[in-house]
């Protein structure tokens, strides 16, 4: 079980790649959000997807979760694995399953210089108390990386999209955008998280285009961050750059990142699934840690970049210069 945000679905992919390969079965998923079957749904791990709105509603209030429960008591008790907040252990106790047939992520802290693909590798070496002794063991070298897949007819489908945009290969893409901005409405960017400043991008955009001027540059992200896009392009004053904000359903971005030159963008969802593709990605942190949430796991071919303002982790203090000498170095010879 794993109720996260799609980043967070995109590195719960090591766990079930190594819990299929230890017992030979594709792994049910408890998650929320319509967007993950199109996220998961082509994953060789993943087997049914049970889907639940909200975990805070009131049991008797919400049908999703009943008809979670329902479905979890027809399913039958299993080794378990919670990798969520507290409140769906609820939910499991509710559908029959016991506490002893339960790896609760939230008592396994992360150990010192771990990450979450790491972490996802341990707990899945790990057996419920009520089958100790039971289970095959978890074989050794397991990735420690995530992987996606791309949709069965989802390339056939860029393929038109990218026609209908006058887009022609090769490309590149950019996600400066991130919930945080998009959740602004009319209060000002500069105060949102993982925010970098128009210019700042549009510096980068001018130093890539340099580097590549034969290639379509690809602005992505939702509808809210389609004026941030238009505005790091308008500063930019290249050439070739589109912005398909609001335009890019995840079946449609997986392909396009899957194909894409490489990718910048801030710590984000789409910059796990990136790397998850085999993309190489740099992605921008603020506060957060780059080895704890680098995108895709440890051995993705992604490279993280920080900066400080006052002795202290921030976005802010990342200099353009930066993002460029990361870019060239993961993408040289490629």
């Amino acid at each position: 079980m794993r109720c996260g945000a799609f980043g967070d679905m995109v590195l719960l992919t090591v766990l079930l790649a190594q819990l299929r390969a230890r017992f030979g079965t594709p792994v049910d998923v408890i998650a929320s959000g319509p967007w993950c079957e199109p996220l998961l749904g082509s994953h060789p791990a993943l087997g049914r997807l049970l889907l639940v709105r909200s975990r805070r509603t009131p049991y008797w209030l919400s049908r999703d979760q009943r008809a979670l429960v329902a479905a979890l008591r027809a399913r039958g008790a299993g080794p378990t694995w919670f990798c969520d907040r507290g409140e769906g252990r609820a939910l499991l106790a509710r559908a029959g399953i016991p506490d002893s047939y339960v790896c609760d992520s939230t008592q396994h802290p992360f150990l010192s210089g771990e990450n979450f693909a790491d972490r996802y590798l341990r707990l899945g070496a790990m057996t419920p108390a009520a089958f100790s002794g039971l289970l095959p063991a978890a074989a050794p070298g397991a990735e420690r990386a995530a992987h996606l897949r791309v949709p069965p007819g989802a390339r056939e489908e860029l393929d038109a999209w990218l026609a209908g945009r006058a887009i022609a290969a090769p490309w590149m893409v950019f996600h400066p955008g991130s919930r945080h901005v998009a959740r602004r409405r009319l209060r000002a960017r500069s105060g949102a998280a993982k925010y970098w400043p128009e210019e700042r991008w549009a510096e980068v955009v001018r130093a890539v285009r340099a580097h590549l001027p034969q290639h379509a540059l690809v602005f992505s992200g939702t509808h809210a961050e389609a004026s941030l896009n238009q505005e790091i392009m308008r500063r930019a004053g290249v050439t070739n750059v589109h912005n398909a904000a609001g335009d890019l359903p995840i079946t449609r971005l997986l392909a396009l990142l899957a194909r894409a030159a490489s990718l910048i963008a801030v710590d984000t969802g789409p910059a796990h699934a990136a790397a998850a593709l085999g993309c190489p990605t740099v992605a921008l942190f603020g506060h957060i840690d780059p080895w704890l949430y680098r995108p895709g796991g440890a051995t993705t071919p992604a490279a993280t970049v920080t900066g400080t303002v006052d002795g202290e982790p921030s976005i802010l203090g990342i200099e353009p210069g930066k993002v460029i000498e990361a870019w060239l170095a993961l993408t040289r010879g490629r």
